[in-house]
C-alpha cells in the first residue's frame, strides 16, 4: 500500500453511523441514500500525530442506504494550501468543505467520468487565509476519484482510485433502486463530520 492510504478500510457499524447522521439532522425517510465523510478518521495513525493532514487518505467515506453500509478510504480536504483574502477569482484561498449536512450533490460528470457533483445547491467552505474565512456558493465541491500519488483535491471529497469503481457503482445502483429513472434529478445528501469538533 502507498503511504498516502491506510492498510485497511474504515470500520463503523450501520447503527453507529445512523446515530451520527440522526444527530446531524438527517431525515432517513426523506433521504434514504446518504454519503458520509468522517474527517480525521485516521488522524492519529497516519501523517503527523494529532493532525488531520492534507494530501493523504486519512479520512473515511461511507455509503449508507436501507440495504446496507459500505466504507471506503477517502479524503475530505484539499491536497495543498493556498492562502487568499477574498471571494473573487485570483483572491480565493484554497477551499475546505465545512462540516455539516449538505443536500446538494447529484449524479453527473466530473471531467469525463460519472461522479457526484455539486449542482443541487450551495454549500459553505472555509478558505485558507490570515485568518481562514468562510465562503458560501457553488464551487464544484464534487465527490470524485482521487489519484494514486495525490488525493487530487482542490476542496473536493475524493475516494482512492482502487476503491472508486466500487464506490460509484454502489452509489449509482442504490440510487436507481430507490429513485428509479429519476435518480439523476435527486439531491443526494452528503454529511461531513469532523472528529475533532464532534
Amino acid at each position: 500500500m502507498s503511504n498516502i492510504i491506510p492498510a485497511a478500510r474504515p470500520r463503523l457499524s450501520s447503527t453507529d453511523l445512523r446515530n451520527l447522521s440522526r444527530k446531524a439532522g438527517h431525515d432517513r425517510q426523506k433521504h434514504p441514500l446518504l454519503i458520509v465523510g468522517i474527517r480525521g478518521y485516521y488522524r492519529d495513525t497516519m501523517g503527523a500525530h494529532g493532525v488531520n493532514d492534507r494530501g493523504i487518505y486519512d479520512d473515511a467515506i461511507f455509503i449508507d442506504s436501507p440495504n446496507g453500509t459500505v466504507a471506503f478510504n477517502g479524503n475530505t480536504d484539499p491536497s495543498g494550501y493556498r492562502k487568499g483574502y477574498g471571494t473573487k477569482a485570483g483572491q480565493k484561498g484554497m477551499a475546505t468543505l465545512k462540516p455539516g449536512l449538505w443536500a446538494c450533490h447529484r449524479f453527473g460528470k466530473h471531467k469525463s467520468y460519472p461522479a457526484l457533483i455539486q449542482t443541487g445547491g450551495e454549500l459553505t467552505v472555509l478558505r485558507d487565509g490570515t485568518p481562514d474565512y468562510e465562503d458560501t456558493g457553488y464551487f464544484g465541491i464534487n465527490i470524485h476519484r482521487g489519484g494514486r500519488n495525490t488525493t487530487s483535491s482542490e476542496g473536493c471529497q475524493t475516494v482512492h482510485p482502487d476503491q472508486w469503481p466500487a464506490f460509484i457503482s454502489m452509489a449509482t445502483s442504490e440510487a436507481k433502486r430507490l429513485f428509479g429513472a429519476a435518480f439523476t434529478e435527486i439531491n443526494i445528501p452528503y454529511l461531513l463530520i469532523d472528529l475533532k469538533t464532534s
